[in-house]
């Protein structure tokens, strides 16, 4: 059968998958909670499909997806996520993810989605294609469809009151890196200064207007 590899933050979560796709006669190759141990893990282990999750803590599934393309790895993904948001949708298919699955769905539509990675073929959860088709209406007003996720990872920890030293110390970047991906991103979005950023992010929800960590900065 099918051999995998599970990215989730939640043990309980990928003892629960590893106990359904053994029933079911795949093989789980390994497990991991973030994207620097998957990575290495997938190029020693060379599973058929990575089975991902894109909320991984302070980081992003699409971080490691990002990783997988640019390497070319021979790896299907089937994402496997609670995020039901088109922007996510369309980014994680447009870095090579066979198939986009809710949590929360029927067992069987994981096994389906499977499947038609193996095989080559593409596939959406019920409530997926719906996502899939408002994400391509409003790429064109949505300012956020430019960034990459590295940048979508960055703005979030800026708007949230990180320093560029805490956020290269999360995510194994230099500071000097971070104030590149901070300047590229901000000119990207035509804004000059934090708050602009930070009103930017509320405004196309990428941050609860509620939350009081948008309302810090930190040089």
């Amino acid at each position: 059968m099918t051999t995998l590899y599970l990215v989730d933050d939640h043990q309980i979560m990928l003892d629960g998958l590893r106990a359904l796709l053994e029933a079911r006669g795949h093989t789980v190759l390994g497990e991991s909670s973030e994207p620097t141990q998957a990575l290495a893990d997938l190029l020693r282990l060379r599973p058929q499909v990575l089975l991902l999750d894109l909320n991984l803590g302070r980081r992003s599934g699409l971080e490691l997806q990002t990783e997988v393309q640019r390497r070319g790895l021979p790896v299907r993904t089937v994402v496997l996520t609670m995020s039901a948001q088109p922007h996510q949708v369309a980014e994680a298919l447009r870095l090579g993810a066979s198939a986009y699955v809710l949590k929360g769905s029927p067992a069987t539509e994981l096994m389906a989605a499977i499947e038609a990675a193996v095989k080559g073929r593409k596939f959406l959860g019920a409530d997926v294609a719906d996502l899939a088709l408002e994400a391509l209406i409003e790429q064109d007003s949505d300012p956020l469809s430019l960034l990459s996720p590295r940048e979508r990872q960055i703005i979030l920890m800026v708007v949230e009151g990180h320093s560029s030293s805490a956020i290269g110390t999360t995510l194994h970047l230099s500071p000097k890196t971070v104030a590149t991906y901070r300047s590229r991103l901000m000119k990207k979005l035509a804004v000059t200064d934090v708050p602009s950023l930070v009103r930017l992010a509320v405004r196309y929800k990428l941050i609860d207007a509620d939350d009081p960590a948008s309302s810090r900065r930190r040089d």
